[in-house]
């Protein structure tokens, strides 16, 4: 199908219904960041002491949860490697979202300047400019190294940064907000976690539920009007990219910095079946959104399934 002028996409319907004018969708998105947007250095108590015996993840979300291992771990190092695997949920963030404002800036580049659709993509860049900030400050002040990708990740990045297509683009976005959103939205009513803990998650799920309604929409215009084989590239690109997420989702180096065997520590994640079920969860919505619009097919289906975060 070729593309359509913005005029006609209200003619334009995919399996979820009509498709919503970008400008209006864009226009709603701004009013809810003029009322809902948080400064992470002044929202937030980052001097206060952590609180003993309180969690920085919480239990069931810890990669090892329910395995022989932790059932042989004490207490405190059940805590602490919660502390190090929310360092490494931020440490992915931070590198998630760096390069989701590359892409955004890439998207908006040759869109009209004054449109509210890249007025609020701007203003989705600078919400994640305080978010890779606040996240940083959070591995900062749980005393915990920064956990990156590992090199031939990070550097898959660069290259996912020059050749995604559009739809594709959208597509990793969602990947990386939804299933973090679904852990965070568990994490900050939670009063198991660490009050600091529970402020971070609670700002970034206000403001990345702008984020993800900003990227369904453009995703299913895409779909709907992107030619066959940026389709079919964006289904492939779009498998990969789950696959990556899914290997670089704790960096296995939080084991050895609580005393345990990395080895068996990652045998022992991949046999678990609380942890399949998870990860599962957490990608469920966005798994059911995808198939509506025309991503989870082919090849790209089996990446999701390899993944482990496709049934």
């Amino acid at each position: 199908m070729p593309r359509l002028t913005e005029p006609d996409f209200a003619l334009l319907r995919d399996a979820l219904g009509p498709l919503r004018d970008r400008e209006q969708v864009a226009e709603r998105l701004l009013e809810s960041s003029a009322r809902h947007s948080f400064d992470p250095d002044t929202e937030l108590d980052w001097d206060a002491p952590f609180e003993d015996g309180k969690w920085f993840w919480p239990p069931e979300l810890v990669s090892l949860y329910g395995t022989p291992l932790w059932r042989r771990m004490s207490e405190e190092q059940r805590v602490a490697l919660s502390r190090h695997e929310a360092a490494s949920l931020a440490s992915l963030g931070i590198w998630f979202e760096i390069i989701l404002m590359q892409l955004l800036v890439r998207h908006i580049y040759d869109k009209p300047l004054t449109s509210n659709h890249v007025r609020y993509a701007l203003t989705e860049i600078a919400d994640e400019c305080r978010h890779s900030m606040m996240f940083a400050r959070l591995i900062r002040r749980g005393g915990t190294p920064a956990y990156p990708v590992p090199r031939v990740y990070h550097n898959l990045g660069r290259i996912l940064k020059a050749v995604s297509t559009t739809p594709g683009s959208f597509a990793a976005t969602l990947l990386g907000e939804e299933i973090l959103d679904w852990m965070q939205r568990l994490t900050f009513p939670d009063e198991r976690v660490q009050p600091l803990v529970r402020g971070v998650t609670r700002i970034h799920v206000v403001e990345e539920a702008r984020h993800v309604r900003y990227a369904r929409e453009e995703l299913r215009r895409q779909m709907a009007t992107a030619p066959r084989w940026e389709q079919e590239f964006t289904r492939l690109s779009c498998g990969e990219a789950a696959r990556v997420f899914s290997v670089c989702f704790v960096n296995p180096a939080v084991y050895e910095h609580v005393g345990l065997d990395r080895r068996e520590a990652v045998a022992q994640v991949k046999a678990s079946g609380h942890r399949r079920e998870v990860m599962q969860s957490g990608a469920k919505r966005l798994t059911d959104f995808l198939d509506d619009v025309g991503v989870l097919r082919g090849a790209g289906r089996r990446l999701w399934k390899s993944s482990g975060l496709l049934a």
